[in-house]
C-alpha cells in the first residue's frame, strides 16, 4: 500500500477537507472496504487474526495486518497479546470503535435500499 507524499497537493487537499468537514475526517478513518468490513465483524466482539481472515476470504494476510494496524493507530481497535505458547492475539473495538455500531447498521440499511434501487429497472 503506497502512501501519499506529505508534500503533495493531493495530501494538502485531503488534509484541508478533513479539517473542514468532520464527515470526511470520519470517512478517512474507517473508509475503504476492508476497514469497514473489519469493524463490522468486530462489532460482535473480540476476534483473533485467523478468525477475521476466515470471515473475509478475499483479503490477504498483509492487507489484513495493514488495516488492523491503521485501525489501531486511529484508536478504533485494540490488540491484546496473551503470553501463551503459541501466542494468542485478539482484536477488539475500543469504546469509540463501538460507537460506530449504529452508524454501520444505518449504512447496512441504506446499502440494502440502494442495491434494490439499482436492481430495479427504470422505465423511460
Amino acid at each position: 500500500m503506497s502512501k501519499v507524499k506529505v508534500s503533495s497537493t493531493n495530501f494538502a487537499n485531503k488534509r484541508a477537507l478533513s479539517d473542514e468537514c468532520s464527515e470526511v475526517y470520519a470517512a478517512n478513518i474507517i473508509g475503504g472496504q476492508w476497514s469497514l468490513a473489519i469493524v463490522s465483524w468486530l462489532i460482535n466482539g473480540k476476534l483473533r487474526f485467523g478468525q477475521l481472515k476466515k470471515l473475509m476470504p478475499g483479503i490477504t494476510e498483509r492487507m489484513l495486518t495493514l488495516q488492523l494496524r491503521k485501525l489501531e493507530e486511529n484508536h478504533i481497535v485494540t490488540r491484546t497479546v496473551y503470553a501463551e505458547i503459541p501466542p494468542r492475539v485478539e482484536y477488539e473495538l475500543t469504546p469509540i470503535g463501538y460507537d460506530l455500531k449504529p452508524i454501520i447498521k444505518h449504512l447496512e440499511i441504506w446499502g440494502d435500499k440502494h442495491k434494490n434501487l439499482s436492481a430495479t429497472p427504470t422505465s423511460l
